[in-house]
């Protein structure tokens, strides 16, 4: 079935109201999303590759190239067609959407540390800071990027490095606390530390295969099919990465960069915790009526914040 093209979002509410606290036409379009084949892209979008320092990431663009630039960049076991529901909305508005696969997921699974110069042996934070900022270096102007879980740890990294390539920072579903950040996560949390790459990848990789956290059959039909192409290693080295998280909130919190932490309600994470972390780091804060993963049931909603954040950055 393919994806519906929705109407253009309005131009959002007030920073304070960010989130489902507004019942709009953004609330209503995500309350009526279908069950989706989330192999086909929405119209207007195209498929493109992009050479980065590990290989070529698999990558999908919607809009005129000229507009100003939104990254969103999925997280780990994820893939480009999380942010399918958005790519209309935000292109509609006036952006140049890009999304690609990281490097090891899906079909950037050819993209890896054997490719880097010289080669490396694992998937670590430098290899994927280094396709993100070859991404951001590539486009027309600084970039608003959308890092979503995993990936927006490497986003903050990749803000650190060239603080000149971004236009906004958006940190959705991300690990709010440093560290061992898997400490945070409910019921299952304490039991982290113990758990190297190769047990935590299995754990992660048999709960999303089970629909341990439901989501529509054809939801989790591409889920699944996405598993057979994404390589085992790429999950466990960054299920390792993500238990010595870097802690960037000194740093953030000095920045005049428009910041926004965007999460579920029913997140992996408690909600207490991303709160904080958005109060600590200044960021504005959006919740969804969501889990893990508002980009995908909460899209309209997040397209509204986002374009509410980039045109009223203050």
């Amino acid at each position: 079935m393919p994806l519906r093209r929705n109407r253009q979002p309005q131009p959002g509410p007030l920073p304070q109201e960010f989130g489902s606290a507004v019942f709009d036409q953004a609330a209503r379009l995500d309350a009526e999303l279908p069950d989706l084949d989330w192999t086909v892209l929405p119209d207007g979008a195209r498929r493109l590759d992009l050479r980065v320092p590990s290989g070529t990431l698999a990558a999908v663009a919607m809009g005129n190239a000229e507009d100003p630039p939104v990254l969103l960049v999925p997280g780990a076991t994820g893939s480009k067609e999380d942010f399918s529901l958005m790519l209309p909305e935000l292109a509609a508005a006036g952006y140049y959407v890009l999304s690609f696969d990281l490097a090891g997921q899906y079909e950037s699974s050819g993209a890896g540390p054997e490719n880097l110069t010289p080669p490396a042996p694992r998937y670590d934070y430098e290899l994927f800071i280094g396709d993100l900022l070859a991404v951001l270096a590539a486009c027309t102007a600084p970039a608003h990027v959308v890092g979503y879980s995993f990936a927006a740890v490497v986003a903050q990294l990749a803000w650190a490095r060239r603080p000149d390539l971004f236009a906004s920072l958006t940190l959705l579903s991300c690990p709010p606390e440093p560290g061992q950040s898997f400490r945070g996560i409910r019921r299952i949390g304490r039991l982290t530390p113990y758990a190297n790459g190769r047990v935590g990848a299995a754990l992660m990789i048999w709960g999303i295969r089970r629909n341990l956290v439901p989501v529509p059959p054809g939801r989790l039909r591409f889920v699944r099919q996405r598993f057979l192409r994404t390589r085992r290693q790429s999950v466990r080295d960054i299920f390792e990465l993500m238990q010595r998280a870097p802690d960037l909130r000194p740093l953030l919190a000095a920045a005049p960069l428009p910041k926004l932490v965007a999460v579920g309600e029913h997140d992996l994470w408690p909600l207490a915790l991303h709160a904080e972390f958005a109060r600590v780091i200044g960021a504005k804060l959006a919740v969804y009526r969501a889990g893990h993963s508002p980009c995908e049931t909460s899209p309209h909603q997040l397209c509204r914040d986002l374009l509410a954040l980039f045109r009223n950055p203050a």
